[in-house]
Formats: C-alpha cells, structure tokens, sequence
C-alpha cells in the first residue's frame, strides 16, 4: 500500500512510502480485536475496591444475650452482617482484572486494526514534525492543514519528543503516542492515523530485515 507522505501544510512532498501488505493488508480478525481491546479495558481497572467483613470492623465480640430462653431469636456480636454498621458478606476484594492473550493473537489483532485503517484511507503520513518550544496552537495548524482538525486522530512517532507531545496533549481529540506502545484499542478508537515519516519508515525497515 503506497501513502504519499505531506508536508505540514498539508501539500504532497513528492515523496512516497510503501506500507507492507503483511501488517497493513491482512485478512481481518474481528475477533482477535474484540479481545485485544478487551484486555485493554480490563487492565484499565485498579481492582482496588475493598468492603469490611464482620471480622474487619468495628464492634465488641461479646455474644448480645445468651442462646436460649428469651423468646427471640439466637444472635451473635454486633458485627453480625443483618445489623447497620455490620460486615459484608461475600463483599468484594482486591484483585487483578487482567486477561493474558498469546503475543501472536495480540500482534494479529494490531495488524487487522491497521488493515481496517488502510482499508478505510484513514492513514496519513506527514513528513517528522520539530518544534522548538511547546505550542498547542501551532499542532492544531498542522491538523487543520491536513483537515483532520475535526476527527479522532492518534499521532504516531517513533519517539518521545516532549515539545510536540506536549503540544498535542492539550486537543481532546488527539492521542500522541510514540510506535512502540501503539495498542490495538488506540487505533480502533482513532477516526485517523496519522504517523510521522520516520515511524513509517520503520515498517518497511522491519519488512526488508525479516526477507533478509
């Protein structure tokens, strides 16, 4: 798949890069996505939420009246879970929420999210942006050059560059994330993919090593 790589301004460069059909032009696994962002949603809770038992809380111990002989009915202390101020019972606990998918299904799940963008002409290539200092205003120009201003877009780089991450940070509608950590729900969460040429290039640097 050929995507011509644009200038800042939104004009072509004249350049061209070539995205491997083995990552960009898979047979979609809807499936494999619907678990990958899944396992994603599922890491996002902290599983930190925590109730008292009757062992746990406040209360003295000593039996409130003796077994037999007062009419009503057998009772324990007064942490006992039918009284107010009481423990829970069966009450949650801390625990992880994570979902444990194979590397294989997880890459083939970012590979067909990247199809569908593909396959959608929602990928778009903008020569490497250099910013001298943070400036919201000057990222917001960049999409709008680009008329992606009013879309979804998640930003790809192959890097940190703390000025041009800090300038997309303050659009709601922009995810800046360098390739590495790029997740299968982030791009399915996208309306655009925009990827900076030097994130581009490493696809087809990754392709010509593994025919090597």
């Amino acid at each position: 798949m050929q995507v011509d790589v644009l200038t800042i301004s939104g004009k072509k460069t004249g350049r061209t890069i070539e995205l491997p059909e083995e990552i960009f032009g898979v047979d979609p696994n809807n499936h494999v996505i619907y678990l990958a962002v899944k396992q994603y949603l599922a890491a996002q809770h902290q599983g930190t939420h925590k109730v008292k038992t009757r062992a746990e809380v406040k209360g003295s111990s000593r039996k409130l009246h003796r077994q037999k002989g007062t009419g009503g009915s057998r009772k324990g202390n007064i942490r006992n879970p039918l009284y107010k101020g009481g423990g829970t019972v069966f009450g949650p606990k801390p625990h992880g929420y994570d979902i444990k998918l194979n590397r294989k299904v997880k890459d083939l799940a970012k590979m067909s999210a990247l199809t569908h963008k593909a396959k959608a002409n929602a990928i778009f290539i903008v020569e490497d942006v250099v910013m001298d200092a943070p400036k919201t205003k000057t990222f917001a120009g960049i999409l709008d050059n680009l008329k992606v201003a009013d879309k979804k877009t998640l930003f790809v780089s192959p890097e940190f560059d703390e000025n041009v991450f800090a300038s997309a940070r303050n659009i709601p509608s922009v995810l800046a994330t360098v390739l590495s950590d790029m997740n299968t729900y982030d791009v399915m969460n996208a309306d655009i993919l925009l990827m900076s040429e030097s994130a581009a290039k490493i696809f087809t640097e990754e392709e010509v090593e593994a025919e090597a």
